[in-house]
């Protein structure tokens, strides 16, 4: 049990200590997942330092019987593993909207959220990066909207960098 910890903490240990690449200081592209039902975000990535940034992503839905939007601001921690690749970690919070109105029945709320966010991305030579990340989110008064309070999210990101 000694060696489990002891394994652990050295590892995560060589995680946090590992060598941040500088990231870019804007990046602007899609998130593509099922973000529960709002489907594509436009996201935007601003660097704040040599491993920081701040991400905020822009979902919105507009079908037949519901139209919303929802947008989410994120603060992440970046960790080079190899040239190009990086993983992150984030935390924040969001806010949205929704409307209901579907064979005479209407109904609207807001959405108030705080979201976790884990990723790998690739920065290539050219202006691009691909993402893949899983962004959980707990709804703290989304009234009928969802069912339950949870949302996790699992989304793909092509971003172009400046």
């Amino acid at each position: 049990m000694k060696k489990l910890f002891l394994s652990a903490f050295m590892l995560m240990g060589l995680a946090f200590s590992t060598q941040a690449q500088d990231i870019s200081k804007n990046a602007l592209g899609l998130r593509l997942g099922d973000n529960d039902g709002f489907g594509g975000e436009v996201s935007y990535q601003r660097g704040l330092s040599k491993n920081n940034r701040l991400e905020l992503d822009l979902g919105w839905r507009n079908s037949k019987n519901v139209d919303a939007f929802k947008l989410v601001g994120l603060y992440q921690w970046v960790w080079n593993i190899d040239q190009g690749f990086n993983w992150y970690a984030g935390v924040g919070g969001g806010v949205g909207s929704w409307s209901y109105d579907h064979n005479g029945y209407s109904d609207s709320g807001t959405i108030l959220l705080a979201a976790g966010d884990i990723g790998i991305e690739y920065n290539f030579d050219i202006p691009l990066q691909l993402s893949l990340d899983v962004r959980p989110e707990i709804y703290f008064n989304s009234d009928d909207y969802r069912e339950d309070n949870f949302g996790p999210d699992i989304a793909l990101s092509i971003r172009y960098r400046w």
